[in-house]
């Protein structure tokens, strides 16, 4: 079931999250994100935009939201988009189900311009984005640095 998130979610959204920081070089926060700040963070981001979650029985396995691409207002109609799954849970088919929804509720929004920003390498992402449409429009070699590695981030765009 594809739904938007409530408050009561930022346990388990928490818990997502914070393995990709503790794991990865998917995000570049480095340090976990507290249960409240998660809070916050769905809170905020559902004033102007949806953050969804897919749920399964009591279990999120995954979770994706859009936020404003820029704060200047000639950026209002562009948004970055994000997507995180439960670790265990790529390749069933629910990031397709979330960005289905998430896009949808864009359109109606009125967005123009959807954006997604990902650390290299992710073929996963890559192919995810791909499969709806975003194009590459951007590589940033070695922008950020975690575990000792410098990382490049590239990013791709979709018109709506």
């Amino acid at each position: 079931m594809i739904r938007p998130a409530t408050a009561e979610d930022a346990i388990q959204i928490t818990d997502i999250y914070n393995y990709y920081i503790q794991h990865t070089t998917v995000t570049f926060e480095k340090t976990p994100v507290a249960v409240q700040e998660m809070e916050d963070r769905i809170i905020k981001t559902q004033i102007k935009y949806p953050w969804l979650v897919c749920q399964t029985d009591n279990l999120i396995s995954g979770y994706a939201y859009a936020t404003d691409w820029k704060p200047r207002g000639a950026y209002r109609h562009s948004v970055e988009s994000t997507v995180y799954l439960r670790n265990g849970c790529s390749g069933q088919g629910i990031g397709s189900l979330l960005y289905t929804d998430l896009i949808q509720r864009l359109k109606k929004q009125k967005v123009h311009t959807v954006i997604g920003g990902i650390a290299q390498p992710n073929e996963g992402s890559i192919a995810l984005h791909e499969k709806f449409g975003f194009k590459k429009v951007a590589h940033f070699k070695e922008v950020g640095y975690k575990f000792d590695s410098w990382v490049d981030v590239a990013y791709w765009q979709l018109i709506l």
